[in-house]
């Protein structure tokens, strides 16, 4: 599963050049064997920290776009899925120190920055969200 996730990102970064939070719609939705809509992927195309904004990292909010997909086929209700949403959005700020791009950004920004810088914590931030996800889910 790690090898799959990292040359997963590795491919959708480098070959697709898209941003993390489409990363982690289309790896949780090819691990959890989960259809995604196009229009879908298309509305998470500016959610990278808000569109360059340096707010809510993408990894976050992409995974939270796939929680509220996923528990919907599981037949959660929208109370569940909000409170999944909050506990994940919790734990991950507990883990990887917050939620904000600015700061889970390996060396902040600036304007000569390489593509992907984020691609480590792409993958960690998708193992993480992969096993948030099965942990929950198994209940």
């Amino acid at each position: 599963m790690q090898e799959y996730i990292k040359n997963r990102i590795h491919e959708l970064y480098w070959k697709d050049d898209i941003n993390c939070a489409r990363t982690a719609i289309i790896c949780l939705s090819e691990l959890f064997e989960t259809m995604i809509e196009p229009q879908v992927i298309w509305s998470a195309v500016g959610l990278h920290g808000a569109g360059g904004y340096r707010a809510q990292c993408g990894l976050v909010e992409g995974t939270l776009m796939f929680i509220g997909i996923y528990l919907h086929t599981l037949g959660k209700t929208e109370t569940e899925i909000v409170s999944v949403c909050y506990d994940f959005a919790s734990a991950f700020d507990s883990i990887f120190g917050s939620l904000r791009c600015f700061e889970l950004r390996p060396t902040g920004f600036s304007e000569n920055d390489p593509p992907h810088m984020c691609e480590n914590l792409t993958c960690k931030g998708i193992e993480f969200s992969y096993q948030y996800i099965l942990k929950i889910t198994k209940k």
